[in-house]
Order: C-alpha cells, then sequence, then structure tokens
C-alpha cells in the first residue's frame, strides 16, 4: 500500500523545526501518520531536516527560502540551488507584499523568479507557496516561469481574490487551507468556491498555534471538519477526498 493511501491525514504546510523539540515534533507525525511537508525558512535548515525524514514514510523534508528573509538571506540562493536536487519538495517560498516586507519586493521577485525556473528545469518539484497580498504577481511568475507540466505549485493559506483563485485553478494549482482560514467570512467564502479536488490541509505550526509555546504540532481535525461543512460532506468523506488529493498531486 501506497505512503499517501496509509496516511491518515495530511498536513502540508508545517515548520517542525521552529517547534521547541525538533526531533519530537517530527516523532510525533511519524507516529499519528499524518503526511507532512515541513517546510524549512531558509535552505541552511533544511540538512537537519533531511537528516530526520530520512527513511520516514509520512514526513517529508522541503527546501525553502521565506520571501520575509529575503531581505537579509537573498545570498542564500545558491545554498537553495545547492540543496534542491536532492529533495522533490519545495517551500516555503513565494512572495510577501505586505507593509514590513515591501521594501524587498523586487528582490522577493527575483529570487522567487529563479527558483521557479529552477524548479521548471528540473520538472517534477512540488512547491508550496506564500503569496500575501501579491496573488497576481504570484500567479504571473508562476505562469511566465513554471508551465504547467513542469510542476506543481499548492498555495498556501490562499488570501486572493476569487478571480485569482480561479486563474490558480487554471494553471493547476491546488491549495493547503487551515482553520485560522475560516474564521474570516470574506477568506471562508473563498475557500467554499474552491474545486475539492484541489484542496489539501495544513496547520502552518506552529505559527498558526493557539497557544504560546507549543510543544508539538496540533493536527487538522478542524480544518478537516471546517472543510466537510464547506463541502457538505461528512468528515471522513473529507478526509478521504484530502488523502485521493494528496495521492493526486505526488504521483
Amino acid at each position: 500500500m501506497s505512503t499517501q493511501t496509509m496516511a491518515q491525514n495530511v498536513d502540508f504546510h508545517c515548520h517542525l523545526d521552529l517547534y521547541s523539540d525538533h526531533v519530537a515534533a517530527v516523532k510525533y507525525r511519524e507516529d499519528q501518520k499524518v503526511f507532512t511537508l515541513a517546510v524549512t525558512t531558509t535552505p541552511k535548515a533544511f540538512p537537519r531536516n533531511r537528516e530526520l525524514c530520512e527513511g520516514l514514510k509520512y514526513v517529508r523534508a522541503a527546501v525553502g527560502l521565506h520571501p520575509q528573509l529575503v531581505g537579509e538571506r537573498a545570498h542564500e540562493l545558491s545554498v537553495w540551488k545547492e540543496y534542491e536536487a536532492s529533495t522533490r519538495y519545495v517551500g516555503e517560498v513565494g512572495l510577501d507584499a505586505g507593509r514590513r516586507f515591501y521594501p524587498t519586493f523586487d528582490q522577493q521577485k527575483e529570487i522567487f523568479a529563479e527558483i521557479l525556473a529552477t524548479c521548471a528545469m528540473r520538472g517534477d518539484k512540488i512547491l508550496s507557496v506564500h503569496s500575501v497580498r501579491c496573488a497576481k504577481v504570484v500567479l504571473d511568475t508562476i505562469e511566465s516561469k513554471l508551465p504547467i507540466g513542469r510542476g506543481r505549485v499548492v498555495l498556501h493559506w490562499f488570501t486572493g481574490s476569487p478571480s485569482e483563485a480561479r486563474r490558480a485553478v487554471e494553471l493547476g494549482c491546488y491549495f493547503s487551507v487551515n482553520e485560522r482560514m475560516f474564521e474570516i467570512e470574506r477568506t471562508r467564502k473563498l475557500v467554499s468556491s474552491l474545486p475539492r479536488s484541489r484542496i489539501l490541509t495544513e496547520t502552518d505550526g506552529p505559527f498558526a498555534e493557539r497557544v504560546e509555546t507549543p510543544t508539538r504540532p496540533m493536527g487538522v481535525d478542524r480544518a478537516v471538519g471546517d472543510l466537510a461543512t464547506a463541502f457538505d460532506l461528512d468528515r471522513e468523506e473529507m478526509r478521504a477526498l484530502i488523502l485521493q488529493n494528496l495521492k493526486d498531486l505526488i504521483s
């Protein structure tokens, strides 16, 4: 039986290395049979993540260069390129046009375009992509640098407009959804409008945690329940659909 069909849940965006006990966080996810994409904010964090995920069934290590860190870590693009060949998974990458990070936006765009172009050359990468206040630019860059069939994008915590969501679907994108997205009516409606065949769950832990000092990753049960309500399915039907979507994504 394949890994994804044996999994009990999916967390396609979690910062396991930012928990107080990285080793325990990885072990917990493996023991709980949660297919987890362990994203990194800097490529220098990737080797330790890869080491802890080696030989595991359910946890995958992704190599990232977070857009919020580009201002101080743009030089690490060369490190990202050094490691990307050793994993199919890339994340967290993307763009952030929030007020605090907008001063580096032009630099972010250069880095993101180079990452996508590199992934396109490889042809089989799966990316977890950040797109705060700049969905159009993110989608423009995906369209120009990562043609359909040369990689797959999962838009993490997507908050773009309905028209941008439709465009993302046309570009082949998936969406990873966490429980916090259901707290705002606009985002809740957006999630409900997405094709159910493109939905995955995420936690974005520990950033989206409800406790100040989390010791282990939270589950995705609330997100599964919220999605089940949104799509008029029962919880187990929704869980099975998410696992099927994962299978389709990584096959």
